[in-house]
């Protein structure tokens, strides 16, 4: 069993930056491939970017050259840098962790408003 506490979100204006972070329990978090996802008001959930236990990473055509992911096996933490934000990135933020099994956070809030 693995738990995903993700934090970060808030209010930020467009163009800003924002810096969402993912801590994750357990013995085994270098195994594990990691992502993001966001769901937006109205709309279906949709990847943001994942990164593979090898440190591979791939990303939604709409936040590429904008957001940036990482992770930190010794601290068991993924983060997404997250900059010109856009106000269409405003959205709930999940963070998953996969391998063998699929686990979610409880997200956390990105509002991109003036």
């Amino acid at each position: 069993q693995v738990q995903l506490v993700e934090s970060g979100g808030g209010l930020v204006q467009p163009g800003g930056s924002l810096r969402l972070s993912c801590a994750a329990s357990g013995s085994f978090f270098r195994f594990y491939a990691m992502g993001w996802y966001r769901r937006a008001p109205g709309k279906q959930r949709e990847l943001v970017a994942t990164i593979t236990s090898g440190g591979t990473t791939n990303y939604a055509d709409a936040v590429k050259g904008r957001f940036t992911i990482s992770r930190d096996n010794a601290k068991n933490t993924v983060s997404l840098q997250m900059n010109s934000l856009k106000p269409e990135d405003t959205a709930v933020y999940y963070c998953t962790a996969t391998w063998r099994n699929e686990y979610w956070g409880q997200g956390t809030q990105v509002t991109v408003s003036s």
